[in-house]
């Protein structure tokens, strides 16, 4: 299959983990496939320091060098690859209408949307400072290398109470930190937290900035009500305030669950014939990178299934 005048089969619109093996399932499904990854091309886990726990590798690997291998694959199967994000997208009728940052006009059979989610974040200068360095957003993913040290979870719904529970596997202590006077958690997560002696619940305290050397030494909160100040010395600080899935391309054109996530079927389609989702913008659970993975070789081999259709009617 060719792809003249920039007419593709598929169109991959995210470039993480989803997005990088949907596109290399479409090309040796025989799909032309095209993969807009915007400017820096990898997502979420071009932040992430090192990964142990995606399959294939002994030791850890850093996150940018895992999306590059990624990215390498791709090219070499055939896929092409754009630093160019899509800003406009007409799913109205088939084949789809795209519109690229650059100005050109793309169209596809099939479209597959991986735009991912982000971790909401501060907004403090001192938390940018220490991302990295002691400052997370995704327990699950870093909370291992904080083994017997002190951390606080910052936020109080189910997402905050779920993360200090799962790091008081590792860390010696764990305090959550939450602006109000009562945590949004569930009850049965609030009454786990109270019973483990590993976790210090702080309530109306907010961070005012984070402090430390090369790492995180310690975060400095204010008490909301009372204005008093005071420091905790940890190594670690995880924000558990939410994701924002990055969904403005399709609002208003696919459905979309109450949260802003893409809604998808468990074969990953959405409200529109042809249109696929996969990884963390349609997942409101795991956001973990081989789960991404897995839900990018669903959304391809179903869109491949779709474009196959297509042929067989047309």
């Amino acid at each position: 299959m060719t792809e003249p005048n920039n007419n593709y089969d598929l169109v991959i619109i995210g470039s993480g983990p989803a997005g990088f093996t949907a596109a290399i399932y479409a090309v040796r499904g025989g799909a032309s496939t095209a993969l807009f990854g915007g400017v820096a091309p990898g997502g979420q886990l071009l932040q992430t320091m090192e990964i142990e726990n995606y399959p294939g590798f002994v030791d850890p690997v850093v996150g940018a060098d895992l999306m590059q291998k990624m990215l390498k694959q791709t090219e070499r199967l055939g896929a092409k690859v754009f630093q160019d994000s899509i800003t406009e997208a007409d799913l109205s009728a088939r084949p789809f209408k795209l519109k690229s940052s650059s100005g050109r006009d793309y169209t596809a059979r099939a479209l597959i949307i991986a735009t991912g989610a982000q971790a909401r974040w501060l907004g403090l200068p001192s938390e940018e400072k220490y991302k990295g360095k002691g400052v997370s957003g995704c327990a699950t993913c870093d909370g291992f290398f904080f083994r017997g040290k002190d951390v606080a979870v910052i936020g109080g719904g189910d997402s905050a109470a779920e993360d200090a529970l799962f790091l008081t596997k590792f860390a010696n202590k764990v305090y959550l930190v939450h602006r109000r006077d009562k945590l949004r958690a569930t009850f049965r997560l609030v009454e786990k937290l109270k019973a483990n002696p590993k976790v210090e619940i702080i309530y109306d305290h907010i961070p005012e900035e984070f402090t430390g050397e090369a790492k995180l030494t310690a975060v400095n909160l204010k008490n909301v009500k009372t204005g008093e100040k005071r420091s905790l010395a940890v190594g670690g600080a995880f924000i558990a305030i939410g994701h924002s899935p990055a969904t403005g391309l399709v609002k208003g054109k696919l459905k979309l669950t109450e949260d802003g996530y893409i809604a998808a079927d468990d074969r990953t389609a959405t409200s529109v014939p042809g249109v696929y989702a996969a990884g963390d913008v349609m997942d409101t659970r795991y956001k973990q990178a081989v789960v991404a993975a897995g839900a990018g070789c669903k959304a391809a081999l179903e869109a491949l299934a779709f474009i196959e259709e297509g042929d067989v009617h047309s």
